[in-house]
């Protein structure tokens, strides 16, 4: 029994890549992540102050408080605690909230980075295959 010959590979689009779907799932994770080693952390310096746990606290802190210093907000924010008009959980609160959104926004240039490469590799790979001899 011979078997039928088999046709020629296509060369197709791949399916989408759901790229938005997976930078925001990683920004979630990083975001959620992010958010407990900060409660972690809080709560160590609260309840079992020390210097490392004070220098690590500093460290979770310098990315947003460098964020909010490039907008122009750091100096507002800072004259408003020290005048006791931004309560201790507040200022935590504005600082998660700059972290995350830092957090997604890299995500998502990132990802338009990685898609953009992914997509530049495919279309060589189409064309290379597109411009191959018959064999």
């Amino acid at each position: 029994m011979e078997t039928p010959p088999q046709p020629p590979p296509s060369y197709s689009q791949p399916p989408p890549f759901p790229l938005l779907r997976i930078m925001g799932s990683n920004a979630f994770l990083l975001s959620i992540i992010y958010l407990l080693v900060g409660i972690a952390v809080e709560s160590a310096r609260r309840l079992y102050p020390s210097r490392f746990v004070q220098r690590l606290s500093l460290s979770l802190d310098s990315l947003p408080a460098r964020a909010l210093e490039l907008v122009g907000v750091m100096d507002r924010l800072r004259l408003d605690y020290t005048n006791g008009q931004i309560l201790d959980y507040q200022a935590r609160l504005i600082f998660a909230g700059t972290t995350i959104v830092i957090i997604f926004v890299l995500a998502f240039v990132v990802g338009m980075l990685v898609g953009s490469l992914r997509s530049y590799v495919e279309r060589r790979a189409l064309k290379k295959a597109s411009h191959r001899p018959p064999g």
